[in-house]
């Protein structure tokens, strides 16, 4: 009598840890402690197993002494690695370079400052599993500790960026996400110089979700972040979410075109009624009105050129092969289930 054929039991989901670090001298050994404690083989409360296999710190060059810190960490624990940019590139930049490192099935992006706790990537692992999603995104359940002048404008920054942008359901954006290592791996290979990370997610991408998570204080050190820096990066996501932007200054000539016309019917109206208009008057603002719309109309078909090179400046694939979603980590079965 034959045995009935034993299911195989499904690998753990193996998760690399991201950290850009540019000011962590301070926060970055309690915070590598905290994920070690967490590395070994468990199950998710949906009984997913789970393990930590690797904990790149991305060194970004800062002014403090974060490059020895990283040194001493390396040489304690077997799972932290050391990635070394040649100079300061920027958070977005050294988190791509900590993906293209990674050899895990997911890759987990976290904040140096200590404000995102390790503790939720397993119920974050448990949200992309139940949603099969390819990325997920902390949703803080708290104000974030920055200041309400500085939360206000980064939710208003992210409002303009969704409705008059294009770029995508930005307010889901955040540092502290769990991408399927196969997508963030793409990304960093193909995404080119100043593309904003998280709109470049969207371009292969539309499996996205958020999970909740508690929001922790800052470490007790200052931001890095000076008003310089926000403005650049708000800018950054502009320049990358799109031609929305750049559609909208055809519209707009169209409009300013079309008024011209009304404007110069109604004179004619005007004129056949009898109505006296001011000498001059009315032919000026008719042809402003239809020069500056045609020369608009123009900007923005130009534009509109130039959005797509600048598209594929930055990376933008036309497509991207991935491998069968059911014979990877969205396709494994809880540890009970197997």
């Amino acid at each position: 009598m034959s045995r009935p054929a034993e299911t195989p039991v499904s690998p753990a989901h193996r998760i690399s840890v991201v950290i850009p670090v540019y000011q962590g001298e301070t926060t970055l050994p309690a915070l590598v402690d905290e994920i070690l404690a967490l590395a070994s083989e468990r199950l998710t409360p949906d009984g997913h197993l789970r393990q930590i296999t690797e904990v790149l710190l991305v060194h970004d060059n800062g002014p403090d002494a974060s490059d020895q810190v990283i040194r001493d960490l390396e040489s304690r624990h077997a799972l932290v690695r050391g990635v070394w940019l040649s100079r300061n590139f920027g958070q977005h930049a050294a988190t791509l370079a900590g993906m293209a490192s990674t050899g895990g099935d997911w890759i987990a992006t976290v904040d140096e400052d200590g404000q995102h706790d390790p503790a939720y990537l397993d119920s974050m692992l448990d949200t992309a599993m139940r949603e099969q999603a390819a990325l997920v995104y902390a949703k803080p359940t708290n104000a974030a500790p920055h200041g309400p002048f500085r939360n206000a404008a980064s939710k208003g920054a992210k409002v303009v960026l969704r409705t008059v942008m294009g770029g995508g359901d930005a307010s889901q954006f955040q540092s502290y996400r769990l991408v399927l290592g196969d997508v963030g791996r793409s990304v960093s290979a193909y995404a080119g110089s100043g593309v904003y990370l998280d709109v470049a997610i969207g371009w292969i991408t539309r499996r996205i979700t958020t999970s909740p998570v508690e929001l922790r204080e800052e470490g007790g050190r200052a931001s890095g972040y000076s008003l310089r820096k926000l403005l650049s990066h708000f800018w950054k996501m502009v320049l990358t979410s799109g031609t929305r932007g750049l559609r909208l200054v055809s519209v707009l000539g169209i409009a300013l075109a079309v008024i011209g016309l009304l404007f110069a019917v109604y004179v004619v109206i005007s004129a056949i009624a009898g109505t006296q208009l001011a000498a001059g008057w009315s032919s000026t603002i008719v042809v402003v009105l239809l020069s500056t719309g045609a020369i608009l109309f123009s900007l923005g078909v130009v534009a509109e050129y130039v959005g797509v090179a600048v598209n594929m400046a930055m990376g933008r694939p036309s497509y991207l092969i991935v491998s069968d979603p059911g014979r990877g980590p969205l396709g494994r079965r809880r540890s009970h289930d197997s």
